[in-house]
Formats: C-alpha cells, structure tokens, sequence
C-alpha cells in the first residue's frame, strides 16, 4: 500500500513527523511550513505597512471564494466564524423556532451541537434526542418525527468512534419534511469529500483547525441560499447591506447584506484567512479524493495489525462508515502516558484511545505503532487496560 501522491513532500511540510508519531489530526492539525509561512508574510505586511487592510479585505473575499468551491456551494453562502461552536449557535438561533417546536438530535454527539439548541428551552422549544445506532441513516429518524419538528442537528463524522452519518439520505428526508438540516462537519472537512449542491443542507458549520491545517480560531458557517429571510440573533455594521459612511446608527437603516454574510460581525481573524488560502493551496495540490483513500488505507492497515494483536475498536469497521478515525478500545489512563513516552501523540476519548491520521502518516508509521502496541499490551496488561465489556 503507498500512497498516490507525493508522501515524502507532503511530510517535509509538516516538520512534527520528525519529532513524534502524530495521530492526532482529530483534535487538531500540526503546522505545516507553507501554513506557518502565509502566517509570517501576514505579519510581516502588519510590522512593516502598518497592514495594508484593503489588500486584506480583498484577499478575505477570494478565501470565501475558495472555501465556497471547496465544498459545492456559492461566495454568497460562506460567512466566517470563529469555530464551530459559534456557527451552530448562530444556525440554532436564526431558525424560526417557537414554543412547542422540537429540534431532533443524536444523543452522544458533540455537545457543542446539543448546547447551542438546549439553550433555546427558555422559548420552549423541544429537544428530542435519537439513540446513537451503528447506522445512522433517515430511517433512524423518522419515528421521532412529528408536526412540531422543524430541525435535525448532527455531525457528519462522530468526534469519539469516527462513524459517518449518511447526510445526503438524512437531508432528501429532511426536504421532503420541511426540515431544517444542520452539519457539524468539523470532523469530515478536508478529509472527507462534502459537496453541499448534493447533499441537501440548510447550514454547514465547521472550524478549520483540524482538516483545513489551520490554527484555531476560525470557523466556516454555509447557510443555504433557500434560508435567504434568516435573521441574526446579533447585528453590527458588517451585518448590513448599506453600512453608514458616517457610522452613525439610524432606525431606518437595518437592511441586511444578503445570502450568509448578514451572520457576521466586526473584523474578521485575518491571519487564519491567509493561513486558510495556503492550507487549501496544500490540499488541493494533494487532491481531497487522494486524502480520503490515503487515510483509509491507513486505516485498513492498522485495523490489520489490531486484529493480530487482539485490540478491539470503538465504532465501525467498514470503509463506507469510517473516515480518518479508528477509536482503540482501551482504557485511556493507562495508554496515553504509555503511548507519549513512546513518542505517539492521540487523544483521550469517552469509549478509548483515538487514533486520528492526516495526509502526512504513512503505512511504515502504521508498522511502528503496531509494534509500540505490541509492548504496551505486554508491559500494561490487557487485564488493566482495556475497557470492561
């Protein structure tokens, strides 16, 4: 198994893999050296123009341009955040829910998804969560259904087992019904193939840490241009379509910019959106297509080494159910300090040991790991370190 690009030059990008084993991209990306500098020429521009914000300003709305081909949608769409959590905040608060309404959620998904629709009980709106199933397809839905249910909320890729929800089929459902789709795609972006034209989504949220190889602190909310009339729960200048030249605030003049633009307020994190611009320069060169099959692959080969070991996994197997996320049914307290002193970066997580890949991991990496496993499990003990059945 190799990859179908250019591995080698894909890991001279990312200087952490010459530090450590790192699977962690679920939690998020190591810097990459064109990310890092796209950063450095913003700074430069900052100490050396006093920032040169219209070029900025410019260079901002090519970024959406981008973002918006990158996952099927128009600029018009595209509205910058500060992560996910505030792109499901400002989807849950927009939506015209009232009392007696109910918004449909995955019981166990991010709680970040939960949060921003469980903060609407005040108005009296209902939530109702669906049991977590191997296979989250419509159907799984539809007996929670009724005529107050106005949203379904969920993420396209769990964030502890790494099963993918079947969106296209949820949302042809949720359009037949008349129900409001919204996608935590935090997880899935820049790894797994997302193309809002054919996947019928109202709004898409998602930070840009993790796949899209940035730093944290931006956010991309895709609101579908069928929500045109959604109002913001908060307005500024940048909301409106006619922002006063003399920046005095009139009654008369509350018209908002249209399409998702009108859902965002005061200056935007430059420095991210630059770095954004080169990220996407990286993933494109690699191709998303080749990302997705390099990260299964890798996948496939760890799930090998696991069976020969005896470690059992959280969450699916199959390659149309899982993406770059294989949670290793072990107990984290005893694994993580073991796998840090071996140099192996992954995540704690609710049911085990999340192992998460990025572009830049390799099968000869796969091949290491799988003997560091090998040791721990005689050194630790299955007996302590995995979880009770």
């Amino acid at each position: 198994m190799g990859a179908n690009f250019d591995i080698e030059a894909v890991r001279r990008e990312f200087p952490v893999t010459r530090q450590m084993l790192y699977f962690d991209t679920a939690h998020q990306s190591p810097l990459s050296v064109s990310v890092k500098a796209a950063l450095e020429r913003f700074y430069s521009e900052g100490l050396e123009t006093a920032g040169p914000k219209p070029r900025w300003l410019e260079r901002v709305e090519k970024v959406r341009a981008r973002v918006a081909a990158f996952i099927g949608a128009e600029p018009s769409e595209i509205a910058f955040t500060k992560n996910t959590s505030e792109g499901l905040n400002i989807a849950a608060n927009a939506l015209p829910l009232t009392a007696g309404d109910n918004v449909l959620l995955v019981e166990g998904d991010h709680p970040n998804n939960a949060y921003a629709f469980l903060n609407l009980a005040s108005k009296g709106v209902e939530v109702r969560f669906v049991p977590m199933g191997a296979s989250m397809g419509a159907q799984s839905f539809v007996p929670h259904i009724d005529e107050r249910t106005r949203a379904l909320s969920l993420s396209h890729v769990t964030f502890h087992s790494g099963q993918i929800f079947d969106i296209a089929g949820i949302g042809q459902m949720c359009a037949e019904r008349n129900i409001a789709l919204i996608v935590d795609a935090m997880q899935s972006i820049g790894v797994v193939p997302l193309d809002v034209a054919s996947m019928p989504t109202s709004m898409v949220a998602f930070g840009c840490h993790k796949g899209l190889l940035v730093p944290q602190g931006l956010g991309v909310l895709c609101v579908s241009r069928a929500l045109a009339d959604l109002k913001p729960a908060y307005l500024a200048v940048a909301s409106l379509a006619h922002p006063p030249s003399d920046l005095v605030a009139r009654a008369d003049n509350m018209e908002l910019k249209p399409g998702a633009r009108r859902f965002e307020i005061g200056n935007y994190n430059l420095p991210d959106i630059h770095a954004l611009d080169a990220a996407l320069d990286l993933i494109e060169r690699v191709g998303r297509a080749s990302i997705n099959q390099h990260v299964l692959d890798l996948g496939d080969r760890l799930l090998a080494h696991l069976d020969e070991i005896g470690i059992d996994i959280v969450g699916p197997r199959s390659r149309d159910q899982r993406c770059h996320i294989i949670v290793l049914k072990l107990t984290p307290a005893s694994w993580v300090p073991y796998l840090a002193s071996e140099k192996v970066r992954v995540s704690p997580e609710r049911d085990g040991v999340r192992v998460s890949f990025g572009m830049f991991n390799t099968a000869e990496e796969i091949d290491r790991f799988a003997g560091i496993l090998k040791r721990g499990k005689a050194a630790i003990g299955m007996g302590s370190a995995s979880l009770p059945n």
